[in-house]
């Protein structure tokens, strides 16, 4: 129908910081976009995709948050890393979503995170922020099978639309992993046709011509 706003889910992790760097740009997306957010665990999608984290190879580590603040500062938006990192964010995202899910309660702990560089692991910086959000008994509220089960059910939905990384949007079939992909996503939504050319096409029956050996895991 003309006019139907068109339906986006923003997977992400609060402990990835290009999530931080994104959350700013959602605000900014066209009125007829309407953004769903998907808390997930980052570390339930690389298990089962069986990939290592970029904070689990230390020249990636060195440069992923290298990379960050300098893009932080390339579009002026004031960025502090946390005490440590990485970090459980396990509680941080039942914060969220006990807390309604929604935009202010994301933007409340990647706050938290990546701008005044608390630790959410920390329960005295979740009790802070969980009163701010209007959670009265945050111990209780992260405890409730509720708001565990939706976290796991968050994270088995993206893991069965493909989605490896965070942040990824998913519109339709389709996901656009990481920061730099929000153009390619919006194109996608002007036109998807622009995505189905016979080029594209192509490489979804691209052939693989050499697999890497898989090595057995050490005893």
């Amino acid at each position: 129908m003309a006019g139907e706003p068109v339906r986006l889910s923003w997977v992400f992790d609060v402990i990835s910081p290009f999530a931080y760097l994104a959350f700013g740009r959602l605000a900014r997306l066209p009125a007829n976009l309407k953004v769903e957010f998907v808390p997930v665990l980052l570390a339930g999608l690389l298990e089962h995709f069986g990939q290592l984290g970029p904070a689990e190879i230390p020249s990636k580590r060195r440069f992923t948050y290298r990379h960050v603040l300098w893009r932080a500062r390339q579009l002026n938006i004031p960025m502090h890393m946390p005490p440590g990192h990485p970090f459980n964010p396990l509680a941080a995202l039942r914060l969220i979503i006990a807390a309604g899910n929604d935009a202010r309660a994301v933007g409340a702990v990647l706050d938290a995170v990546f701008l005044h560089g608390r630790d959410v692991a920390d329960p005295a910086v979740i009790a802070e922020l969980a009163a701010t959000l209007g959670v009265a008994d945050p111990q209780a509220a992260l405890s409730t099978a509720a708001v565990k089960q939706r976290l796991r059910e968050n994270t088995n939905w993206a893991i069965s639309r493909g989605v490896f990384g965070v942040p990824t949007l998913v519109i339709g079939e389709e996901c656009f992993w990481g920061y730099d992909a929000m153009d390619m996503a919006l194109d996608y939504v002007a036109d998807p046709q622009v995505f189905n050319t016979p080029a594209m096409r192509a490489l979804d029956t691209l052939p693989i011509a050499v697999a890497r050996p898989k090595v057995a895991a050490a005893k």
